[in-house]
């Protein structure tokens, strides 16, 4: 890595975001040959979305932000980054579907919580995006638990040559009805007894998520060692939204009480993909407990 420019905006990022300084043996190790392969393959005279999933904490953001300096400091090559968790569904709607399916769609995160015609939306404008041409991408509050106001989306100029669609359930798979019968863990065993909310999640990724997931040309896995490691790193992100906050205002950042209750949310799913999306992703990210990235593994599309 000789670039001293990307030098400059690797130093940057790695101090914006809080990041240790040896994160930057993991940019040139595995950050900058991904994208040199992204470029290598990518198709020259269209938009190519690439999905990207990983467990809470697993570093998507991270990879994305990184692959998108990258890409356009090193090849030129227009980057739109759009995170299904900007997709959130406003707290209002989701307390509709509180009221009405079950008290545990209030809580953002699962399939069923996001506008996935937004999302289609969304892709489809980007791909068709011209040069000089703007289009306004949704952003949602996490401390707030709301999706912000179209004045404070954020603008993208086309033409958007990679588009990286990122997400903790990108690329999931319904499940046979039989295997959601009995409960996982402490929140489906008191709080989805009948099994209303984990059927509603199922039969959503039969259908508006399956037709969502399935604009991804590509995808890409960042795969945790295993389930206990993603209590901690989720733990260790809030701790950053915590440390962003601004004194207050109020907010929904979570203790780590909290935490431990949220995680259960995703348990089955998280547990699902980790033992499915290997054999299905075209590019796994093999991850070990300290976070590093210890393997990568490349398929051709």
């Amino acid at each position: 890595m000789t670039d001293p420019k990307l030098q400059r905006q690797f130093a940057s990022f790695i101090e914006k975001n809080a990041l240790p300084a040896a994160f930057i043996n993991t940019i040139s190790e595995h950050y900058l040959p991904l994208a040199q392969w992204i470029n290598q393959h990518r198709p020259q005279h269209r938009s190519w979305v690439i999905g990207l999933n990983g467990a809470q904490g697993t570093g998507k953001s991270t990879l994305s932000a990184v692959l998108k300096i990258i890409l356009e400091e090193d090849y030129n090559c227009n980057t739109a980054i759009i995170s299904l968790d900007d997709l959130y569904l406003p707290r209002a709607r989701r307390k509709e579907l509180a009221q009405t399916v079950h008290p545990l769609l209030q809580t953002r995160g699962v399939p069923g919580t996001h506008d996935t015609e937004l999302g289609l939306q969304i892709l489809d404008a980007l791909c068709a995006l011209q040069k000089n041409e703007s289009l306004m991408l949704p952003r949602f509050d996490k401390a707030n638990d709301d999706r912000l106001p179209q004045a404070d989306w954020e603008a993208f100029k086309g033409p958007a040559q990679v588009v990286i669609f990122e997400g903790w359930c990108l690329g999931s798979t319904a499940s046979p009805k039989q295997e959601l019968a009995k409960p996982i863990n402490e929140l489906e065993a008191n709080e989805d007894r009948e099994g209303v909310w984990r059927h509603y999640i199922n039969q959503q990724l039969q259908t508006a998520y399956k037709a969502l997931f399935a604009r991804n040309e590509l995808l890409i896995f960042l795969q945790a060692p295993n389930f206990a490691c993603i209590h901690h790193w989720r733990w260790e992100q809030e701790q950053k939204l915590m440390a962003r906050s601004i004194p207050g205002e109020a907010t929904q950042v979570m203790s780590e009480a909290g935490i431990s209750r949220f995680i259960q949310h995703f348990e089955r799913l998280t547990r699902q993909n980790l033992k499915q999306l290997p054999a299905l992703a075209n590019i796994v990210m093999t991850l070990d407990k300290a976070h590093q990235i210890v393997h990568c593994h490349y398929q051709n599309p």
